[in-house]
């Protein structure tokens, strides 16, 4: 068939091989496998790694993802037919280009750096969900101690007043049963002091040897 492979690289190469006209109503089969010692014995379809369907319309390939300074076998053939000898070539894969390891290690570095940026805003949204719902929490119990402080003194207020009002109720009852204890009759001592003409009355007339004495026996306790 003049199989011919070009443009070859450590991953990559191009197959061409010429149109067929059996194949006109149908497709070609690109097959190859690595390690050609391995498939000296036979040329069975089975026997290869990969197998690729190109449209007729088309005469090359481009086999990708290949190993770099590896030893490769290709075969063209039409509707996924047993290829034969004439129909295969052998080649060798170069070394790794610098550029695509270069790409590689950049993409590598680039998922790296993505998965890393993904994992710390995680981090970071966990770390800031922790601290608001500590800040709600504790300020929640700040106002709840406020209120309970609050209620408290209040209730400490209430009790102080109505103990200083017991107190003094009862300082002035204490006061009052002082004064009756010591003055039983202060009242009505002092009202009579007040009206001296009350305790004023008439003497009768009695012998010369008798002396005029009050009739009334308060106002001589009094005098």
């Amino acid at each position: 068939m003049g199989i011919t492979v070009q443009n070859i690289t450590g991953t990559t190469a191009i197959v061409i091989w010429p149109k067929m006209a059996s194949c006109a109503d149908s497709f070609y089969s690109v097959m190859y496998h690595p390690n050609w010692n391995s498939m000296l014995s036979s040329y069975s379809r089975k026997s290869f790694q990969k197998e690729e369907r190109v449209p007729t319309s088309r005469s090359s390939f481009v086999v990708e993802n290949l190993t770099p300074l590896t030893t490769y076998i290709v075969c063209v053939t039409c509707q996924s037919a047993n290829p034969s000898s004439d129909q295969c070539r052998v080649f060798n894969t170069l070394e790794r280009d610098p550029a695509s390891a270069s790409n590689t290690k950049k993409e590598l570095a680039l998922g790296i750096w993505l998965t890393s940026s993904v994992l710390l805003l995680i981090i970071a949204a966990i770390l800031l969900y922790g601290c608001l719902h500590l800040l709600c929490r504790r300020r929640r119990e700040r106002l709840q101690g406020r209120n309970g402080t609050s209620e408290q003194d209040h209730r400490k207020a209430w009790t102080k007043s109505t103990v200083h009002n017991s107190e003094e109720l009862g300082r002035q009852s204490q006061l009052m049963q002082d004064i009756e204890e010591k003055h039983p009759g202060g009242i009505q001592l002092a009202t009579i002091i007040e009206n001296p003409s009350a305790c004023k009355e008439p003497v009768t007339p009695t012998s010369k040897s008798q002396e005029r004495v009050p009739t009334i026996g308060q106002c001589s306790a009094i005098n």
